[in-house]
């Protein structure tokens, strides 16, 4: 089983950017801890952080040929691009949507997701374990299909 695993736009500042926020966890360190519990699961990950939307999009594209399923952190493109949603939803691939803070305890803007209807689930609130519990409900869904 394969996954890619996309990172949005200022997730490459974990760990100095708001940690009140989104913790002291570096993305490096989160990524560590998915490839540790990706191969515990004998799942295969490809990590991508990208500040650049068309980035993000062309990764899904290209994950079509590859991968079983996509976790993404879309960042705040999460309540903006239409174009990300549109890509996830091309795939044809299982994706879940993940955030290291509760999204609905914040800004109200933050509570829209965009990506949200194109997804097949939804974790938020947990810090980097959000990321963790993606990949265990994907292989299962992923192993279902």
């Amino acid at each position: 089983m394969k996954i890619l695993i996309l990172h949005g736009p200022n997730l490459n500042l974990l760990g100095k950017r708001e940690p009140e926020v989104y913790g002291k966890a570096t993305l490096d360190e989160i990524n560590k801890q998915l490839i540790k519990k990706a191969s515990k699961l004998g799942v295969e990950i490809q990590c991508l952080q990208s500040n650049h939307e068309g980035v993000l999009i062309d990764a899904l594209h290209e994950a079509i040929r590859w991968a079983d399923g996509v976790i993404i952190n879309a960042g705040g493109l999460t309540h903006t691009s239409v174009a990300l949603r549109d890509a996830i939803a091309a795939t044809g691939l299982p994706a879940v949507e993940v955030h290291l803070s509760n999204t609905y305890a914040r800004e109200q803007f933050r509570r829209r997701s965009l990506i949200g209807e194109v997804c097949v689930g939804h974790i938020a609130g947990f810090g980097p374990d959000s990321y963790l519990l993606a990949l265990m409900a994907l292989k299962e869904i992923a192993e279902k299909k």
